[in-house]
């Protein structure tokens, strides 16, 4: 579907190199396959490494997270309608969406939660999909279970807490900065463990542990399980012996909605670390690649 000849600006990875191989460029506003919705992008969320991810398909456009309103939809598409206010986790095969524009397939689509604005609504998707997907796709977590989430401070983690406890679990987080430890407490978190301790030790048997940071937190884990137990990690490929996975987190807008509606509740609470203007996504994109931040960098491309 033809979207007549407009052209808008966007972020574009031209070569290798991280943040210094992008350039803010003009190009056409996208055309409409079936099934696909263009979207005005009012904001779009970063993630570490991602830059990555495009090495393959240069050039091409980063950032797998909008926020923004439906302006045109193909012939077919009947779940949304032109003015509706939308949010999203966009698939990795294709340009991403730091542009004024991005065509976007209306199964990856979620109302977006009225209760935050286009810049909270963007640091949504990819880390509480990525949370939900592990605890409840893939880790099976039912209400008055046990888990433990490493990392529970981090961007996946925090909201792992939140999910998990709100399902009724009891929930143990690692952490290896103590100053982060009453955040994850705030959580919901019923306890809270240093990481670099010997965490094997006083924790009663789990029924899932959902490891967010890999290493030797992750090859420890296996000794915490009970029979029967689950391992879901996103950060390495996991021991053997046990009930476990490894898995990349995969845009789903059915699941989507649900989170919507407890963002809505005030029952989950995304961090985001620092917002930057569109034509500051060289800034935006070294953010993401320092250490210290807690939460999401958003890129707002409106306003």
């Amino acid at each position: 579907m033809r979207i007549g000849e407009r052209t808008m600006r966007a972020v574009r990875s031209r070569s290798p190199g991280g943040p210094r191989g992008l350039t803010l460029e003009r190009i056409d506003v996208p055309d409409l396959a079936p099934g696909e919705a263009l979207i005005r992008v009012h904001a779009a969320a970063i993630t570490p490494d991602e830059l990555d991810w495009l090495a393959d398909r240069l050039p091409a456009t980063p950032s797998y997270e909008l926020s923004g309103l439906v302006t045109a939809v193909a012939p077919d598409v009947e779940r949304v309608r032109v003015g509706d206010a939308v949010f999203a986790l966009t698939p990795f095969d294709r340009d991403g969406v730091a542009a004024e524009f991005a065509a976007v397939p209306e199964a990856v689509l979620a109302p977006k939660p009225h209760a935050v604005d286009h810049v909270q609504a963007a640091a949504v998707p990819m880390p509480s999909l990525t949370a939900w997907q592990g605890l409840f796709v893939h880790g099976r977590l039912g209400s008055g279970q046990r888990v433990i989430v490493h990392g529970a401070a981090g961007g996946v983690g925090h909201l792992a807490v939140q999910l998990a406890a709100r399902r009724a679990a009891y929930v143990i987080g690692t952490t290896s900065s103590s100053a982060a430890a009453d955040m994850v407490r705030s959580m919901g978190a019923s306890e809270v463990i240093d990481s670099a301790a010997i965490f094997e030790r006083g924790i009663d048997p789990v029924d899932l542990v959902f490891d967010t940071v890999g290493g030797e937190v992750l090859a420890r884990s296996s000794r915490l399980l009970r029979q029967g137990g689950r391992l879901v990690t996103i950060a390495d490929e996991p021991p053997g012996g046990v009930d476990a996975i490894y898995f990349v987190v995969e845009p789903d807008g059915e699941q989507l909605a649900e989170v919507a509606d407890l963002v809505n509740e005030g029952a989950l609470h995304p961090a985001i670390d620092s917002v930057f203007p569109l034509e500051e996504f060289r800034a935006a994109f070294e953010r993401t690649m320092a250490s210290g931040k807690r939460g999401k960098v958003v890129l707002r491309v409106i306003g």
